[in-house]
C-alpha cells in the first residue's frame, strides 16, 4: 500500500536541487508514483506534487485537477498560448497564495511508470499545475517567477 509522504517545505535545499533523470522503469518508480498519488490526494485542495517536495530528487510528477489525474516521469511542459494571472499556491508553502502570471495552456510530455510515451494537453488550472511541478523538478520555487517586490513580500510571509 502506498504512504503518505511528508512535503518538505520552502527552505529545503532539496527544492532547489535540479533532479535527475529517470532511468529504471522498475518496482520502485511505480512505488514512488503511488506514494506522490496517495501524498496528494490525502488533502483537501492539492492539484499536484513533484518527488522532490517528498525529498526524492527524480523527474516524477503527478497530477489530480478537475477530474484529471495521472502522472509524468522525465517530463517536458511546453507553455503556450496566451497568459493568465491567476492566485498559484505550493504545498511546501502552506496557506499562501500569490498571484501568478503563467501560460492559459500547455502540452507535457514524457513517460507513464512503465515507460510508456505519454501526451498531456492542458487548459486551465491543469496547465498551471503542470508548469508549477515541472519547476520544482528544476529546483524553480513559485515565488522565483514573482517581481522582486512581489517575492520579498511572499518570502516575508514564510513561516
Amino acid at each position: 500500500m502506498p504512504s503518505v509522504q511528508p512535503i518538505r517545505l520552502y527552505t529545503d535545499p532539496v527544492l532547489r536541487t535540479v533532479a535527475q533523470p529517470v532511468k529504471d522503469f522498475d518496482r520502485s518508480l511505480r512505488e514512488l508514483v503511488k506514494s506522490l498519488q496517495a501524498t496528494t490526494r490525502a488533502g483537501a485542495g492539492r492539484a499536484g506534487l513533484a518527488a522532490p517536495q517528498i525529498g526524492v530528487p527524480l523527474r516524477v510528477l503527478v497530477f489530480d485537477v478537475e477530474g484529471r489525474s495521472g502522472h509524468l516521469v522525465n517530463p517536458r511542459v511546453e507553455p503556450s498560448g496566451r497568459t493568465v494571472v491567476a492566485d498559484e499556491a505550493c504545498l511546501s508553502a502552506p496557506g499562501l497564495w500569490w498571484p501568478l502570471e503563467r501560460s492559459y495552456s500547455a502540452v507535457a510530455k514524457g513517460r507513464d511508470m512503465f515507460g510508456k510515451p505519454v501526451t498531456v494537453r492542458a487548459l486551465g488550472m491543469l496547465a498551471r499545475v503542470l508548469q508549477h511541478e515541472a519547476d520544482h523538478l528544476d529546483g524553480v520555487l513559485f515565488s522565483d517567477r514573482l517581481p522582486d517586490d512581489e517575492r520579498e513580500r511572499f518570502l516575508s510571509e514564510l513561516p
